[in-house]
């Protein structure tokens, strides 16, 4: 039988409790990507797609050894700039918008990351998602809702929203939460997402969300193994 449907008012008591609950359980949850400014901090997530924080904190030390300013950035020879993040995905794209970046950044700001959210989407390699971190964590703007894919997924989870389009996802989110909430939900929903709320094994027995997740039952349901008959018409698609 399907739960009955809660009422508006329910539901958004529901709401409000999730996020009381992830800002008493995750209290001090802060933006991963290690930086001083920034600048820093601008290089660092422009880096960070589809790729951990923890390789991009590895490389960033080195990197900003040698240029710790945009306008060492600008300087710094692009065959170097491209070693120095070799071992991150997609290093040449990256190289490219890392230079590119710093040159505006130097030309028409003085060397300074601009806090404005038209202006940081101007810049190479820079998308929605990288601004609203930058705004965010550097100057203590709520521009929006960072949503990667723990975001996301915990979103949906948790029935904030049914839609798999990052953009869609934060329009769900940013229509109901609490504007001095939307920088810390991510990071709060991100270090539940790592700790608790996997993508393939959701420890949903050790979630204090549990009852009061939508998504809590079918999370944590165990796959069913495959029978003698699907492997076989797995085999004849795989022939075909």
């Amino acid at each position: 039988m399907a739960p009955a449907k809660r009422s508006k008012a329910e539901e958004t008591a529901r709401r409000t409790e999730v996020l009381h609950r992830l800002s008493a359980t995750y209290p001090n949850a802060h933006c991963a990507l290690e930086h001083r400014n920034p600048f820093e901090l601008l290089v660092a997530t422009v880096l960070s797609a589809q790729c951990t924080d923890a390789r991009v904190n590895i490389v960033t030390r080195e990197l900003f050894k040698e240029a710790p300013t945009a306008a060492a950035l600008d300087a710094l020879p692009e065959d170097r700039v491209r070693t120095l993040i070799r071992s991150i995905n997609f290093f040449n794209n990256k190289t490219k918008s890392l230079k590119g970046l710093a040159r505006i950044l130097v030309e028409r700001w003085g060397g300074d990351v601009p806090r404005d959210m038209d202006a940081l989407l101007a810049l190479p390699g820079v998308a929605r998602k990288t601004a609203n971190v930058v705004l965010g964590n550097a100057f203590d703007i709520a521009s929006g809702i960072v949503v990667d894919t723990h975001v996301g997924r915990l979103s949906r989870r948790l029935g904030f929203t049914k839609s798999e389009d990052p953009a869609k996802v934060e329009a769900d989110l940013v229509a109901w939460v609490p504007k001095h909430r939307w920088v810390s939900l991510s990071h709060e929903l991100i270090d539940h997402g790592r700790a608790v709320c996997a993508a393939l094994r959701p420890k949903c027995a050790e979630c204090t969300f549990a009852d009061v997740c939508p998504g809590a039952a079918s999370a944590a349901a165990p796959r069913k193994k495959p029978t003698t008959k699907m492997k076989a018409r797995s085999g004849l698609r795989k022939k075909r």
